[in-house]
């Protein structure tokens, strides 16, 4: 246990005290976030935090020694991921390139053997996915990668979500006596935590592309690891409900670029963060709230993973019934603000990430 706690702790440590370094490396490099009429900030910000998170963690890792093959995969895929991420940070990469990287990664991924073999039959027992398992593997990683890379659109957003939900992971996988997949996911939450003191609003940095692949990245991956071998315990809704926040939050951008016949992949600033903004909320007011949502998604993980079929499933069709009155209710499908006062604040100007 005492190694554990040391290495765990070392994740954070490298983090905290390499992140003020990615920053001078940032501007040396060119990876700069320069503002304009569409984004938050109002002054070129360093974009290489990710590189203090993605550092502690590999080192943290390989310090852990899981022996796993499956952990290995993690690292080779995260390395592919980071490193395509960063050159984008810097470079711009064109989108076709980095969804090249994306999927280099999880084919290292699934080679290692993080792969869906089964899921829960919400009725009785398992069903066998066959030759799906493939695709449906691939398809969660470059989505569930996306995903995370799509919300970080305020300071310490992604990194806040994606620390709630790696630490919901770790508990379920403790509970259950998956202690590596667990160690693997409170390193990653140490390592994000290293790095948020300089991402919180007012940040000194963001995380850039390379840092919010690589966590989405890890997140899939620990997801899959954490319901591959356990089944019959954890179900297959756990993870989606861990990663409620992005995960819904990119079907309701799919559903509302539908709904007003926009190309699927545009951007727009109708995410969740920017409804609360535009719904009067501060900047660290937002982030705080859908905090709080993510940690509700969490905790309602938890209880998901130790209660039968049936309760189960009544809990989800409520979850899903509350997250779709409310994501309709603060305008999300349609982009419109609700009036909820006699005044109600401007939507911010603000880019995806």
């Amino acid at each position: 246990m005492a190694l554990y706690i040391m290495v765990v702790l070392s994740a954070f440590v490298i983090a905290f005290l390499l992140t003020p370094l990615a920053i001078k490396a940032a501007f040396k490099l060119g990876a700069i976030d320069k503002p304009d009429q569409r984004k938050v900030h109002h002054q070129a910000m360093p974009r290489l935090g990710g590189l203090a998170i993605f550092v502690a963690f590999v080192i943290a890792a390989l310090l852990g020694s899981w022996g796993n093959p499956a952990f290995y995969g993690i690292l080779a895929g995260g390395v592919i991921i980071f490193l395509v991420g960063m050159l984008d940070d810097i470079y711009q990469l064109s989108p076709w390139v980095k969804l090249a990287g994306q999927c280099l990664a999880a084919a290292v991924a699934m080679y290692f053997g993080i792969i869906v073999h089964f899921v829960t039959n919400p009725f009785d027992g398992l069903l066998a996915l066959g030759y799906l398992s493939l695709p449906l593997t691939f398809l969660w990683i470059v989505g569930v990668t996306n995903a995370i890379n799509l919300i970080d659109g305020l300071d310490g957003l992604a990194g806040g979500v994606s620390a709630i939900a790696a630490a919901t992971m770790g508990i379920v996988a403790l509970l259950h006596g998956q202690t590596a997949v667990a160690m693997t996911a409170f390193i990653l939450v140490a390592a994000i935590a290293g790095f948020l003191p300089y991402n919180f609003h007012p940040a000194r940095t963001f995380m850039g592309d390379g840092g919010s692949n690589f966590l989405g990245f890890v997140l899939a991956c620990l997801a899959i690891m954490g319901t591959a071998k356990s089944a019959a315990l954890i179900s297959l809704f756990v993870p989606i409900v861990i990663l409620g926040i992005p995960i819904f939050d990119t079907f309701f951008a799919i559903i509302r670029r539908i709904l007003k016949r926009a190309p699927i992949f545009m951007p727009d600033k109708d995410h969740l963060h920017h409804r609360l903004m535009a719904m009067g909320m501060s900047h660290r007011r937002s982030v705080l709230i859908i905090y709080g949502i993510s940690a509700f998604f969490g905790g309602t993980a938890v209880i998901l993973s130790f209660i039968t079929s049936p309760k189960g499933s009544l809990i989800l069709a409520l979850l899903l019934l509350l997250v779709v009155i409310g994501a309709d209710r603060i305008g999300m499908f349609t982009g419109k603000t609700p009036q909820l006062g006699a005044q109600v604040a401007k939507p911010p100007h603000h880019v995806e990430m």
